[in-house]
């Protein structure tokens, strides 16, 4: 999935509210990868059966560390969508 491209020129608030709601979801969309990509990590570190407790508590700070972030950046994202609530809603 590539960046989207926004053209310089002229648009109406429509289409301005149309963009910040496509990079809201496209944001969420990379969101979902990577947190896809942490469960695969956790499954694949407890179907190792040498895994060590060391490495599983490893883990699991990693993907703490991530939703964290995640979480974070979700609530920004919900703000930034709460600015336009009543644009959207027109």
């Amino acid at each position: 999935m590539g960046m989207p491209i926004i053209q310089p020129g002229t648009i109406t608030r429509g289409d301005a509210v149309g963009n910040i709601i496509e990079s809201v979801a496209t944001e969420e969309a990379a969101f979902a990868h990577i947190l896809n990509a942490e469960s695969e990590k956790i499954m694949a570190t407890v179907n190792n059966s040498s895994a060590t407790p060391e490495q599983l508590l490893a883990i699991n700070a990693s993907v703490k560390t991530a939703i964290s972030a995640i979480s974070r950046l979700e609530m920004q994202l919900q703000a930034k969508l709460e600015l336009f609530q009543k644009t959207i809603c027109q």
